[in-house]
């Protein structure tokens, strides 16, 4: 697998009429690489509030064993969670800003690499679930939200968007109801849609392991912040089924 330089990448794709171009100026991403010669489908994904850590590397070397040429984003990349943590959480609460301008990089880079069969999906986790929400209309074939955070004017930010595959635990203290709403707002738009929110199953239940701070992490299990290992085989094989029927060749 391998680091990408995305810093030179497509710079204004995705960023809405009159913002300012202001990305990172040292943005990188972990290629993960499916076997054989391609071309392939992509998938842009975007990690948690943690950053692009070993968890996050293992969910894209799951998506390209798959098949997914995948082009995990580091969205911390000019400092790590500790600086850009506040400001990528502002990108998001806003619609704008910085992050965007990263990952319509990410995006680019992918659509110009001569490696995809044409088909690009994003998928997101946590913080990273909210970003794939707003951009399944910006040009990508499928996206993939993950327990991620629904904004405020939740129909107008879905208004054209592409096909959404969306996972989320009832036992998640932090989204109540986030599920139910967002699968009325996608019927009311006509958009393709599959929604669950799985039984006994809290924030991060796809993780494969506990995430954050040690002395965090027994609130974070009094939060419903902790891997749910079942609910997570049948997740990620509704993201796959999902990627394969709009993805895929």
């Amino acid at each position: 697998m391998t680091i990408i330089d995305l810093s030179g990448a497509g710079n204004t794709a995705g960023t809405p009429a009159g913002a300012a171009v202001t990305g990172s100026p040292n943005l990188r991403g972990y290629l993960a690489e499916p076997a054989g010669p391609g071309p392939f489908p992509a998938v842009v994904m975007i990690h948690e509030a943690f950053g692009l850590n070993d968890m996050s590397r293992r969910q894209a070397d799951r998506l390209a064993a798959a098949g997914y040429l995948t082009l995990a984003v580091d969205l911390f990349s000019d400092g790590g969670p500790r600086r850009c943590l506040v400001s990528t959480m502002r990108s998001l609460l806003s619609g704008t800003g910085k992050a965007f301008t990263d990952l319509a990089r990410a995006q680019a880079w992918l659509e110009n690499s001569g490696r995809t069969n044409g088909k690009v999906g994003v998928i997101g986790f946590c913080m990273g679930g909210g970003f794939a929400l707003l951009l399944a209309n910006k040009g990508f074939d499928a996206a993939a939200v993950n327990y991620g955070r629904l904004p405020n004017n939740l129909e107008e930010a879905l208004q054209g968007a592409c096909p959404v595959v969306g996972n989320f635990g009832k036992a998640d203290r932090t989204l109540p109801g986030a599920a139910a709403k967002l699968e009325a707002a996608l019927e009311h738009l006509g958009v393709e849609h599959d929604i669950k929110e799985f039984d006994g199953a809290g924030h991060a239940f796809m993780n494969d392991g506990e995430e954050g701070p040690r002395l965090l992490r027994p609130l974070f299990r009094v939060m419903g912040i902790k891997p749910d290992p079942e609910a997570a085989v049948e997740a990620w094989q509704r993201i796959e089924d999902h990627f394969a029927k709009h993805l895929k060749d």
